[in-house]
């Protein structure tokens, strides 16, 4: 009998220290501050690049002016080793993706990589007295326009045509 007593013990022990660590794990989380929403896009300042980008590269250089402050500039380079890659992205007030590409990269490699392999379609645009040319694709749309200096533009993402026209008439080249 004296064993019996020393399981039922330990049983007991075991159940009574697995509810307290359990209390002290609940306590724990309680204290810990926990915040669902998801964190606030950091705007980057472009204009440096910008003006670097104007200086060196061979095309005219692309941003926008006039945009509500409601979209904000969240990455941008400009890499002049690279056929003058300049990018520009953007958080649309939506929450979606909006990015300026332009190069004088070889137009098709340039564009299957600017549009993420979006397929050319047959409408276009003539959006601020250019011609812009409109690639579809699931999750990814973009707005081409093909310069006669050998630069090609990209106005791509993940957001509405809606929010790819409002991006591309907005552009100016200083």
């Amino acid at each position: 009998m004296a064993g019996r007593k020393g399981k039922t013990q330990t049983v007991r022990d075991m159940v009574l220290s697995l509810g307290l660590i359990m209390v002290a794990g609940l306590v724990m989380y309680m204290f810990v501050p926990h915040d669902d929403t998801p964190p606030e896009t950091k705007a980057v300042d472009y204009r440096v690049e910008l003006l670097t980008a104007r200086r060196a590269a061979s095309y005219p250089v692309a941003a926008p002016e006039g945009l509500p402050a409601t979209w904000k500039a969240t990455s941008v380079r400009f890499r002049g080793d690279q056929f003058d890659a300049w990018h520009l992205g953007f958080h649309t007030p939506d929450g979606e993706y909006v990015q300026i590409e332009q190069s004088t990269e070889k137009r098709s490699t340039f564009v299957e990589k600017a549009t993420q392999s979006a397929r050319r379609t047959d409408r276009t645009e003539q959006l601020a007295g250019r011609t812009w040319v409109r690639y579809a694709d699931g999750r990814y749309n973009a707005l081409v326009q093909e310069a006669a200096d050998g630069s090609t533009t990209v106005v791509a993402g993940t957001a509405s045509w809606a929010g790819l026209t409002q991006m591309a008439q907005a552009l100016k080249t200083a």
